[in-house]
């Protein structure tokens, strides 16, 4: 099985993760480039070491996290479909058959909020990817560009976001501190409600309680 530091240093793949960046740009999205997919492998590795998972499910989920968007350049909608098939036509030797299909579904239900999750991988992906909504995902640099999209203007009001683990309670939870002078917090419901559903989908897969924390005030 190849290490994540393997993947990272593979010229496809930081070219794919690249033009997805900037096909994501493009359509005016947040920033799904080489930062974001550094900090959902860095994530989803370190949730699995706090729940007590092995190392081989660490590792697998910091790859699955860190090539889950890559697909974007190809189109939007079908993207989670399009990076898992990439990783398959890249690494196809590289992995055994159990080690790639736990991959490539992963990669693929990070964004199908209808899947049902049979996967530590999957789960652990899920969290890592839905908890980054931060500042520094905004591309404009412009507060006038800023306010005018929905999705920027709650990403640019969220100034900390953590993804806290409680071994001994069982408990996920997503600690945020919003600018409601920016924008008021039911603003994040609307745009996240979804994914947040599909996060405590996740943390129940893994055997925990999943919790939102906004401005230090418990709302899941």
């Amino acid at each position: 099985m190849l290490s994540l530091e393997k993947i990272k240093d593979n010229s496809q793949i930081l070219e794919f993760i690249r033009q997805s960046h900037l096909s994501m740009q493009a359509l005016g999205y947040t920033e799904h480039g080489l930062r974001h997919a550094s900090l959902v492998a860095k994530e989803a590795q370190r949730v699995a070491a706090d729940i007590n998972l092995k190392e081989k499910e660490q590792q697998l989920a910091s790859i699955a996290g860190f090539c889950h968007d890559m697909g974007n350049f190809l189109g939007r909608s079908q993207h989670h479909y399009w990076s898992a098939l990439l990783f398959h036509q890249i690494f196809s030797a590289d992995f055994s058959s159990e080690e790639m299909a736990l991959l490539m579904q992963a990669i693929a239900n990070h964004d199908k909020y209808t899947m049902k999750l049979t996967n530590n991988i999957s789960a652990l992906v899920v969290l890592a990817d839905k908890a980054d909504v931060h500042r520094e995902r905004v591309s404009s640099k412009s507060l006038e560009e800023i306010k005018k999209d929905k999705h920027n203007r709650v990403n640019y009001a969220v100034t900390k976001s953590d993804l806290r683990v409680n071994f001994t309670k069982k408990q996920i939870a997503l600690v945020l501190k919003i600018d409601t002078n920016f924008v008021p917090v039911m603003e994040y419901f609307e745009i996240f409600t979804e994914r947040m559903a599909y996060c405590r989908k996740a943390a129940e897969y893994l055997g925990y309680k999943f919790g939102l924390i906004v401005n230090g005030f418990k709302l899941l």
